[in-house]
């Protein structure tokens, strides 16, 4: 089975958040399952040396105003489809926001390309290769089901995963004629979201499937609180709409392998987990005078991770001798907030502000809990890589979290499940008792001990995903699921 991914990003080649790390992972799983995935990715600055070495498979001199080509290569373990178009990609820093700090103002042409061009090879295919099914990824790539339905000839079927519904891709209706997209298709049942194209509410509507990243997000998705506006149409849609939970490159964040670390560990050896300990209370500038947990924040600092809470939370923390280290940038407000605490709680509070790949691997190594208190979460990463490296996640119960972690409550601990704390609903109040359930469980060293080794063999891999994944192609094309 050829399965065609379309996204704006994929690690390790580009990466702004966790879309890249699914994108950079997916692939590699199916391809234990008999299933080959070549990834559509635009070339920006740091792709171009890569795209140099390529093959071009496809070409056109009026791609949104300039000249655009494809090229086939490998790297990394991935099948790779770069699409070169340096009026549109070839940009110095953020992939979607210029130096003002606002969105470039053509990314709707930017990324209506990328749509169209990922409906050209469904429809002609490259090399001989044509792929049975087309899965875009987020808004950057809902264009493409509309595309396909447009061509109006015999089209593979298409797949839509939503990664985050807060990021839909708004823009002005005037658009239509210059992205080449059909005005039968700008309804309240189609494309049109409040006056505006839905770049995202266009993949819903006309793709055959979709997918979200946790069962529960699908589930919350189709709530007002949750839905952004989009809930009515994913409530018509829910029989074809499916949760399948993200999971994590086992090679990539392997604690007992990982080279990022002071000290590799197992859960066997966890005595080598207190020298990456170490590293992070030094780098961090964080005392080692009290017996506290060490608490981790790594994240874009927005509100809808629920960080201003944190900083409300601090004199709790402080009080009961825990440690806070920091590591993210985003709003500016927060920013300034952490960088505050930590000048108000030396000792206590470290902030490094920036995006450290190296030094979020430490960090998932070296630190105690790992606080996630996000409002929503579709379905987190970070939670993951901390059960994998038995830094126990603080979380809030909201998508993902609530799929992945086990709370830390009675009947858990009696059973001897318990992977982590759990919190609901996301206030102040709430969120100061789940530290001070996790300083109580810290102070319990077999209790705590027996959490981080269930933490860490509890299943975080693609495994159950990919198959859940190969099911829904093999639904839509009638082929042979093993």
């Amino acid at each position: 089975m050829k399965i065609l991914f379309v996204a704006s990003e994929c690690a390790p080649f580009v990466k702004t958040g966790g879309l890249a790390d699914v994108i950079g992972a997916v692939p590699k799983a199916l391809a234990a399952l008999d299933v080959t995935a070549r990834v559509l990715l635009p070339v920006y600055p740091a792709l171009k040396d890569l795209a140099s070495k390529g093959e071009t498979v496809w070409q056109s001199e009026t791609l949104q105003g300039g000249a655009a080509r494809v090229v086939a290569c490998q790297s990394d373990g991935i099948e790779l489809l770069l699409l070169d178009a340096p009026h549109l990609f070839d940009r110095p820093g953020n992939i979607y926001i210029g130096p003002d700090g606002e969105d470039w103002s053509d990314n709707a042409q930017r990324f209506s390309a990328l749509s169209f061009v990922a409906a050209e090879i469904a429809v002609q295919g490259v090399q001989g290769w044509r792929p049975d099914v087309v899965h875009a990824h987020d808004w950057q790539a809902g264009l493409v089901p509309v595309y396909l339905r447009q061509r109006g000839e015999r089209t593979p079927p298409s797949v839509l995963t939503i990664h985050n519904i807060a990021f839909q891709g708004l823009f002005d209706p005037t658009l239509m004629t210059e992205l080449g997209l059909s005005s039968e298709s700008y309804t309240p049942e189609g494309m049109e979201f409040f006056g505006q194209i839905g770049f995202l509410k266009a993949g819903i509507a006309f793709c055959d499937k979709i997918t979200t990243v946790s069962p529960t997000y699908a589930r919350e998705l189709m709530l007002p609180e949750f839905g952004m506006g989009l809930e009515g149409l994913l409530q018509a849609r829910s029989s074809d709409l499916c949760g399948i939970l993200n999971g994590i490159d086992l090679d990539v964040w392997s604690p007992e392998e990982d080279d990022l670390l002071v000290a590799p560990y197992s859960a066997r050896r966890l005595k080598q987990k207190a020298q990456n300990r170490a590293e992070v209370l030094r780098r961090f500038g964080l005392e080692n005078d009290t017996d506290g947990p060490v608490f981790c924040i790594i994240s874009r600092l927005t509100t809808q991770k629920g960080l201003d809470l944190v900083l409300e939370a601090l004199p709790v923390m402080a009080a009961r001798g825990a440690k806070l280290a920091v590591l993210g940038n985003g709003d500016k407000a927060l920013e300034n907030g952490f960088v505050a605490a930590a000048q108000a709680h030396p000792g206590s509070v470290g902030v490094i502000i920036g995006y450290d790949e190296p030094l979020s691997h430490l960090m998932q190594g070296g630190c105690d809990a790992i606080l996630i208190p996000s409002r929503f979460e579709p379905c987190g990463l970070t939670q993951l890589y901390g059960l994998r490296y038995g830094t126990l996640p603080v979380v809030a119960r909201t998508g993902g979290l609530a799929d992945t972690v086990i709370d830390a409550n009675e009947a858990a601990l009696m059973t001897k499940c318990a992977t982590g704390v759990q919190f609901a609903p996301v206030t102040i109040d709430a969120l100061e008792q789940a530290i001070l359930r996790t300083c109580d469980l810290y102070e319990q060293p077999s209790v705590w001990a027996g959490m981080i080794r269930r933490a860490m063999r509890h299943p975080v891999g693609w495994d159950v995903s990919a198959q859940a994944y190969k099911d829904i192609y093999t639904s839509l094309t009638g082929t042979h699921s093993a």
